[in-house]
């Protein structure tokens, strides 16, 4: 008696309800608009039915999302410590222990031989609340080193709650502010917080002072950013001579300074906003350094004033603008100026003695790699920590004498299971676009490769709000790599690799060349040998989920498969909508659909408004329920569109995180399974059992 093969499941249907949309006299049917009711019990029963059918398609995986799993950990330190930040006579790490999903955030007094002190676990803070999720804000302790504030967000709506701790007996005092943004700074009392809220939309708004023993309702409300257009962080200068209230949108800053050694301090501004003018204070006896845009400066410059002299007058140049070189950012300390740069795509890094003017380059030791700024908060150093890495050397913590420029390793980021660098290599490639612009690519692969056209590829893309997507190492990525798949970022404009002219040629009404970039690179790779069209997988995150889309509707045929991060796909009718965070600050990156012009450029390139009946690659799509930078229903829309509307029957999953936001999992534990079950999905696409 033979047994029946067991049929596919069905994946689920979402009910078209169609909904008119007029704009401009333009009428949109939106059939899956009712999927944005978070509270109907129905919209919970169709998200579930998403998830149900991902489980069981991806059932025959399982054993092969294990030992991913086990491979990835099995490469990790479990228990380890990180390089430790020494001020104020102690030093401050986290620490992991095997086993436990979070970070342990500790200090010792006068040497890592002293006893330890343990300032937060967040392991322990979800077992005892039981907690499905968690992710620590900020945390900051005072001035004296004797007391610790710290803010939790519990669910993954990026809503922080803010906890403080006597760190000379251990309690918690019963202080408690709740509704707080991500920045909070102390002043120098050491008896004051000072914190930022968020609106309705999610945009961080408010500026408060809080003294400690008084409850949050009798806090003081310094400021008020009333155009939403603008968010509002807090700062402080490495000096700590004054707070820095940074006022932000994507073209334009202003920044207040108050003093942190006055209690009853009031905002003051440096420069009142001026359209398109953006800069960035840092002090040092007495004179503001500023990195800024000012005249022209489109890579930026950096400039001076009196710190007491504010206003537009006596802004004084001190280093000037250059086309070619991009001014990142600077670093100030008591005797020098540290300033990251980007040069043709890569970044650079040199020191200036204050006192002389002597100018030196950091040298780099690998043509494809990039670094990140460290923790320095000791206002005397002459030691810069920073984070050096490439797509095949591991997160190595340095301290660059800037006396010397001599590198001295802290501490670089373990690599277990055999792993070496010689058995990789990288590259860096430039793909033409169709206007003729040459674009970077970053690529890594197992040593050996063959470049016959037939290789498993991933292409990785973003190309928003100049966000530089630089090539760092991922020791995970290893799985794929040891199975032949090669790695490649596509540095598109929109991106910030090459400077600001190449944010700008991707954004607002250029915002067409991102996608034709990444289309152009994958050509490339094509061309060159790398991979072919059914070898090749797209993979983007959030705006590059917005990416991930687009070129799925522009170029289906040039993909195997597509993994869609929370992708922002429902372009238009998200910016129509003020009231969903982030919507009317990104007026500035995308453009605004009250304009004509905008709404019908952006209509034309929205991936959920041009799903087209045609065949379409492998998608994986994610989202989170609770995200509050892309709303949960525009993946879970985009995938009911794409369900109903494509004429293959290629794999179309949802798999929708019901307890977490937009950064999937909080703990690495699981945060490592989910990269799992996407690795696993992009094998199996390609073909790759092993």
């Amino acid at each position: 008696m033979s047994r029946c093969p067991m049929s596919p499941p069905r994946p689920p249907t979402a009910a078209k309800r169609p909904k008119e949309i007029t704009v401009h006299g333009d009428t949109r049917v939106d059939d899956y608009y009712w999927l944005r009711d978070k509270a109907s019990p129905e919209v919970i029963r169709h998200l579930e039915a998403e998830n149900n059918y991902t489980r069981q398609v991806m059932g025959h995986t399982e054993r092969m999302q294990k030992r991913l799993y086990d491979e990835m950990v099995g490469r990790i330190q479990e228990t380890d410590t990180g390089a430790p930040v020494t001020y104020g006579g102690y030093h401050y790490y986290t620490r992991t222990e095997e086993g436990k999903q979070y970070a342990i955030h500790c200090r010792r007094r006068g040497s890592m031989d002293a006893e330890e002190q343990v300032l937060v676990d967040l392991n322990g803070i979800v077992e005892e609340e039981r907690l499905e999720y968690l992710t620590l804000g900020f945390i900051k302790v005072s001035p004296d080193h004797r007391l610790l504030a710290y803010s939790l967000d519990r669910d993954g709506n990026e809503n922080f709650t803010i906890h403080f701790k006597d760190l000379e007996t251990g309690e918690h005092l019963p202080d408690r502010i709740v509704g707080a943004a991500y920045s909070a700074e102390w002043g120098n009392d050491c008896m004051t917080l000072y914190y930022c809220t968020q609106d309705e939309a999610k945009r961080s708004d408010k500026l408060h002072r809080h003294v400690l023993g008084s409850p949050q309702s009798e806090d003081e409300l310094l400021y008020h950013e009333e155009d939403r257009l603008f968010s509002l962080g807090v700062s402080k200068t490495r000096d700590r001579r004054y707070l820095l209230m940074g006022l932000t949108s994507m073209e334009t800053t202003e920044y207040h300074l108050l003093d942190a050694g006055d209690a009853s301090a009031t905002p003051r501004v440096v420069k009142c906003r001026e359209k398109g003018l953006r800069y960035y204070p840092a002090h040092r006896g007495g004179v503001l350094y500023m990195v800024t845009n000012h005249g022209g400066a489109k890579n930026n410059k950096v400039v001076t004033v009196e710190a007491e002299a504010l206003g537009l007058d006596g802004w004084e140049t001190y280093i000037p603008h250059r086309p070619d070189v991009k001014i990142d950012d600077i670093d100030l300390f008591e005797e020098y100026m540290v300033v990251y740069e980007r040069v043709n795509g890569l970044k650079t890094m040199r020191v200036i003695d204050l006192g002389t003017g002597e100018s030196r380059k950091v040298a780099f030791p690998e043509e494809v790699y990039t670094y990140g700024q460290g923790v320095n908060p000791v206002y005397a150093s002459t030691k810069l920590r920073f984070v050096y890495t490439s797509l095949t050397t591991s997160f190595s913590a340095f301290d660059l004498d800037m006396d010397t420029l001599e590198w001295s390793l802290v501490k670089r980021q373990p690599v277990l299971g055999g792993y070496s660098p010689d058995d990789y290599e990288s590259e860096r490639l430039f793909a033409t676009a169709d206007d003729g612009t040459k674009v970077p690519i970053s690529l890594v692969y197992r040593r050996g490769l063959k470049k016959s056209g037939g290789g498993p590829l991933l292409l990785y893309g973003y190309g928003s709000y100049g966000a530089s997507m630089d090539p760092a190492f991922n020791s995970g990525r290893l799985s794929l790599l040891d199975r032949g798949v090669a790695f490649a970022i596509a540095h598109v404009r929109g991106g910030g690799e090459m400077g600001r002219q190449w944010y700008e040629d991707g954004k607002f009404l250029r915002k067409r060349n991102t996608f034709t970039d990444y289309i152009a690179c994958a050509r490339h790779l094509i061309a060159e040998g790398y991979t072919s069209s059914d070898r090749l997988v797209a993979v983007g995150r959030s705006a590059g989920g917005l990416l991930m889309g687009a070129v799925a509707n522009m170029a289906p045929e040039l993909f195997r498969a597509v993994v869609a991060g929370v992708p922002f796909v429902d372009v238009v009718t998200t910016m129509l909508d003020e009231t969903i965070p982030l919507t009317a600050g990104e007026y500035e990156e995308w453009g605004d659909p009250r304009d004509p012009e905008y709404y019908r450029y952006m209509l034309g390139y929205s991936p959920y408004d041009n799903v087209e009946e045609k065949d379409y690659p492998m998608m994986l799509v994610t989202a989170g329920l609770n995200d509050p930078r892309v709303q949960y229903w525009e993946p879970a829309k985009w995938v009911a569109k794409l369900r109903a509307t494509k004429t293959d029957e290629n794999r179309l999953l949802l798999k929708m995180f019901m307890g977490a936001g937009h950064f999937s999992s909080s703990g690495r534990y699981d945060y490592i399974k989910d990269t799992a079950f996407e690795y696993a999905f992009i094998l199996d696409a390609l073909g790759i059992s092993g």
